[in-house]
């Protein structure tokens, strides 16, 4: 499926949950792939881009709503929710979305952000 997300030299700008920040994502090639790019502040992180098209599947399947979870990268995710799916050995990558561990893998940010852009959050 594809996605309006945006360049890198025009990227989607967003707002973090309290209103209080802003971030960009946007989708460009890496190593011959496309990746989604989030940039907050200095910071910049890269995903999967399957990422998005996974989860879509996955919520067909599975009724289409789930808890989007949020936990930090060394402590465990709750299970049943978007971020333990987007860590788990059983999704379609097989473990992490995010391309750098280290650098995060904060995937139900994402989808609550790009859903709320595209009019999809319910």
């Amino acid at each position: 499926m594809k996605y309006t997300i945006g360049t890198k030299e025009k990227p989607m700008v967003l707002k973090t949950p309290p209103q209080s920040s802003r971030f960009t994502m946007h989708v460009e090639e890496k190593d011959g792939k496309e990746v989604l790019v989030c940039m907050v502040g200095k910071t910049v992180l890269h995903y999967n881009i399957a990422c998005l098209d996974d989860l879509h599947t996955m919520l067909k399947k599975d009724g289409g709503w789930m808890e989007l979870g949020s936990a930090d990268e060394q402590k465990p995710a709750k299970d049943g929710t978007v971020e333990a799916w987007g860590r788990s050995e059983k999704n379609p990558v097989k473990g992490w979305y995010g391309l750098k561990r280290d650098s995060g893998d904060d995937l139900e940010c994402i989808y609550l952000h790009l859903w709320k852009s595209w009019g999809l959050q319910k």
